[in-house]
């Protein structure tokens, strides 16, 4: 990593800078959270953080440790009492309009997919809280008034929860990821072509699933990669969905319709939010209007840095992370700026001169990071493109 290019480094994050936070320290609480059984009842919580006990039989959570926290919310890692089971909880407070719509996206992606992938995260169960009466949610429950307050909350950007002084939470319990997210992995290990090469297949075929499902990431990076290695080898998961869009309408995975027709649908669902983190951000997002192709882009990026270990120092975390990127005299900018600023450039694929990429690999990653979003592989075109990328090497 150049030091240099790190004092200058330029970076403008877009609304993910809310739910960005460095890990802390680990803090015992050895608290429980409770949830009912059923979705249309209201059940009580035993709390964690400052919530005083209630009436609780049978706790089902017990917080462990903090693990992670930011402006977004606290992660914890906890036990499930009656397996013993590890799981990660985060615990997000719906205080105002724009955490509402995060959380939100988060649950909808999650609750949507309706079949399992070893390489996406795992959603439990979601519990909204408010005061000391906590319910567990399910996807367009409109017997829940607490539900139905926050979707409203979202859609008029404007609190309708009732008074600040009645917290509203939402709790995700998740499959507990203890290997870290894929820049601590990868920086933490001399490298591994094995390694790498199951990754790749990894990540292609987390995205092919997920646009499968109707559902665009929009917010792809090494942080939002975590790492489990319960199996004995390391098993990436795509996590962190707070800025994902739900394309619905757009195909639908129950329908047994052959997923290259699904694909071909989601890719022409235009979206308008400038999001995400501007290392991996593909140049028509920079303007705004966008399809899932840019999920291609960032898992462009995320690959050619995994492989070539490129890195930056992030301004706000002073963490080194991987990412690429095209120097500009004493600046760094990241690579779909650049390329907004100049489509007609030609990256230079591999950077160092002692790489051992592969000319597949090399000619993939160029369409991947494509200026032109038409010129990119779609989801389900990369996934069998590298599977023959890997079957060659």
């Amino acid at each position: 990593m150049d030091t240099g290019a790190a004092d200058n480094l330029r970076r403008r994050t877009r609304s993910s800078r809310a739910r960005r936070g460095a890990a802390t320290g680990a803090r015992a609480v050895l608290r429980a959270v409770s949830v009912g059984n059923t979705e249309d009842t209201d059940h009580d919580m035993e709390g964690a953080v400052g919530l005083c006990k209630l009436r609780v039989t049978a706790p089902r959570y017990s917080l462990l440790r903090e693990v992670g926290r930011g402006a977004y919310g606290v992660v914890y890692e906890a036990v499930a009492r009656r397996s013993g089971a590890r799981v990660a909880v985060k615990k997000l407070r719906c205080d105002a309009p724009e955490k509402v719509e995060l959380a939100l996206q988060e649950f909808w992606a999650l609750a949507s997919l309706e079949k399992r992938h070893e390489n996406v995260v795992q959603l439990e169960e979601c519990v909204l809280q408010r005061n000391r009466v906590a319910q567990r949610m399910s996807h367009g429950n409109k017997r829940s008034k607490q539900y139905l307050r926050l979707v409203e909350t979202s859609l008029k950007g404007e609190r309708v929860l009732g008074p600040p002084e009645e917290p509203c939470y939402l709790w995700f319990v998740m499959e507990f990821c203890e290997g870290g997210d894929l820049n601590q992995f990868i920086l933490s290990r001399r490298p591994d072509p094995n390694t790498n090469n199951s990754f790749m297949l990894q990540l292609t075929s987390a995205v092919a699933f997920l646009h499968e499902n109707n559902i665009v990431h929009r917010d792809l990076k090494p942080d939002n990669i975590l790492i489990s290695e319960r199996s004995g080898s390391p098993i990436l998961k795509v996590a962190d969905f707070g800025l994902s869009k739900v394309c619905a309408g757009f195909g639908n995975a129950s329908e047994g319709k052959v997923g290259e027709e699904k694909n071909t649908n989601i890719n022409k669902f235009w979206l308008s939010s400038a999001c995400g983190s501007d290392f991996y951000m593909a140049p028509e997002v920079w303007e705004g209007h966008y399809t899932a192709k840019a999920d291609i882009f960032a898992l462009g990026i995320i690959i050619w840095a995994m492989l070539e270990r490129i890195t930056f120092i992030d301004a706000e975390s002073k963490r080194e992370l991987l990412g690429t990127y095209v120097r500009h005299g004493a600046d760094i900018v990241p690579v779909g700026e650049a390329l907004l600023d100049n489509p007609k450039m030609v990256l230079n694929i591999p950077q160092k001169r002692r790489s051992c990429m592969s000319d597949g690999v090399r000619k993939l990653l160029h369409d991947m990071l494509a200026f032109n979003p038409q010129d990119r592989p779609d989801a389900i075109q990369l996934r069998a493109r590298m599977d023959q990328v890997m079957c060659a090497a």
